[in-house]
């Protein structure tokens, strides 16, 4: 796959790096040929939403867990978010934390994202000089101890700095005017439409009408991730429009799934925001035909199973998130088939536009000359059903367990070398690498 067409060609490369794309009758007769029949070549996955807990954490998730999964899953590159880590990568001091942390563990290249939180103004540009690949925000509470929602005073001086720097700002786009979630009395904790109810779409659109009036006056990057709500289109709609830089991607559950199909008291579905209804989800992809919303990425978000409370199913007390990361190329292949999309879209919305947000187009995200050597070899008609016992992630609860996907993924190259393929996975030899 080049650029945006589906093509027969040979991509050459040369240790790290792609050095040229030929037609295959021009491949020079002293080049080794690895013919790989019809299977897809598509640029590496570029996941910008996971959640690598290590430090502090290592226990729900950790580097080597999860990016192995990552590499079965046709990612190479991730873009680690900065918490529920132990502590919050939000100082110089946290990030030499992660990537002490990260040291010989890594299956992909990974990117590690800081945290903007209120009153760590003075640590924006250290850590972008330490080459962090974009920054993390709330405005609501993120569930964390030590990490809280910012404010829009924090945003109004944060921004600048981020808009001067050239760097993106991916905010959770969830604005609760109390920061809480809402929560009626004598509700029963195992209700999903309670849960829902509790984190309304309304936080949505209130999130889009802040952070567009705030791109206007910063003229910062901002990417709400993940939207789940249809409501919020037609405002984000209108910021695009108006040439403001503010995007929005969005989760494969949430173009997955619908919360009519989720039964009561299955902590699996749980996630922030929820899962909403049909109208919701054909929404979001009525936004991804029109280019509105224009990623996807896992947002990764494992925990043990204690955690996740999937005895008594109780959905207030349960840890929210979805683990992801090496489901995100099938299940997003698997619910885009149903909606007429091609394998040109999934490259955009999986490697090429990610790429770009993170600051790394330079060198990931394309199958171009010059670029990291970055593929991923998958067969998009072939099926796989989904165990959770097969999965690389630490804790193996899924939501899409017994479903049946497409899009098989036979080998991960990174930098010119195979990290996962019939033979198992590689030895660790990832990099962090800086925007």
């Amino acid at each position: 796959m080049v650029g945006r067409r589906l093509v027969d060609r040979a991509v050459v490369i040369d240790g790290e790096r792609i050095v040229s794309i030929l037609a295959p009758g021009d491949v020079p007769a002293d080049i080794t040929v690895d013919d790989v029949g019809d299977h897809v070549v598509m640029p590496g996955v570029v996941d910008t939403q996971v959640r690598l807990a290590d430090p502090g954490r290592a226990e729900w998730e950790g580097f080597d867990h999860g990016t192995r999964a990552a590499a079965a899953g046709g990612v190479t590159t991730l873009a680690d978010l900065p918490l529920p880590c132990n502590p919050v990568t939000a100082t110089i001091e946290a990030l030499e934390a992660k990537r002490w942390a990260a040291q010989g563990q890594l299956h992909v290249d990974v990117g590690l994202q800081a945290a903007l939180l209120p009153g760590y103004q003075d640590q924006l540009e250290p850590l972008i000089d330490a080459g962090v690949v974009a920054f993390r925000s709330f405005l609501t509470d993120p569930g964390v101890s030590d990490c809280r929602q910012v404010g829009e005073t924090d945003l109004e001086s944060a921004l600048p700095v981020l808009e001067r720097r050239g760097v993106t700002l991916f905010m959770h786009p969830e604005r609760s005017p109390s920061g809480r979630p809402k929560r009626g009395p004598g509700t029963d904790p195992r209700s999903y439409a309670a849960y829902r109810a509790s984190r309304p779409s309304t936080w949505e659109l209130d999130a889009v009408t802040l952070m567009a009036r705030l791109c206007r006056q910063t003229g910062a990057r901002v990417h709400l991730m993940p939207l789940t709500s249809a409501h919020a289109v037609e405002p984000l709609r209108a910021a695009m429009d108006g040439g403001l830089p503010l995007g929005a991607g969005t989760a494969p559950h949430y173009l997955s799934f619908a919360a009519e199909e989720i039964p009561d008291g299955d902590p699996r579905f749980k996630c922030r925001p929820p899962i909403r209804g049909d109208e919701h989800r054909e929404g979001l992809w009525r936004a991804m035909r029109d280019g509105v919303l224009d990623l996807v990425a896992s947002d990764h978000s494992p925990a043990p199973a204690a955690k996740r409370c999937l005895e008594t199913g109780d959905l207030r007390r349960a840890w929210p998130g979805i683990a992801s990361v090496q489901l995100l190329l099938p299940a997003t292949w698997t619910a885009a088939l149903g909606h007429g999309f091609g394998l040109p879209d999934i490259s955009q919305w999986l490697s090429s536009r990610p790429a770009s947000l993170l600051g790394l187009r330079d060198r990931k995200g394309q199958i171009a000359p010059g670029l990291d050597a970055d593929l991923v070899i998958w067969d998009p008609e072939d099926t796989f059903d989904v165990h959770g016992a097969d999965l690389e992630h630490r804790h193996s609860q899924t939501p899409w367990s017994g479903a049946r996907l497409f899009g098989v993924v036979h080998r991960t190259i990174v930098r010119g070398r195979t990290v996962y393929g019939a033979a198992g996975f590689a030895a660790a030899g990832g990099r962090l690498i800086e925007r």
